[in-house]
């Protein structure tokens, strides 16, 4: 039975924050793409990436990214050690507190200029 426990939590954010990863991968590629249909369209979606809903989503991005690659530090420590496992749940609230600790700053910086439009 589910119980929501902090292994099963790392893994549903993982698996979330990837598709995260992917969706925005193949957003690029798409932006890329438009380039070769002539500039109205490639400025189209530039134009877009600059408004504000895009630039929050990009924090989300951030946000991913950090994730994924801490948890999969984590996932690392369980297969390649003979106390990951063990320590599978404090590594995990370890994972979030480094995570918190490097995004928060970023937070700070990038949502006033967001805000701004620069």
């Amino acid at each position: 039975m589910y119980r929501g426990r902090e292994g099963q939590w790392a893994f549903i954010f993982h698996r979330v924050s990837g598709l995260a990863i992917l969706f925005y991968l193949l957003v690029h590629v798409a932006e890329l793409a438009a380039a070769m249909w002539g500039p109205q369209y490639s400025n189209a979606i530039l134009g877009f990436f600059h408004t504000p809903v895009f630039r929050l989503a990009l924090l989300g991005i951030i946000a991913a990214v950090l994730y994924h690659a801490l948890n999969g530090l984590r996932i690392i420590f369980m297969d390649f050690t003979g106390w990951g496992v063990k320590y599978q749940a404090k590594i995990w609230y370890g994972v979030f507190a480094v995570f918190l600790v490097i995004y928060i700053p970023v937070l700070i910086k990038i949502l006033p200029e967001i805000f701004r439009g620069h």
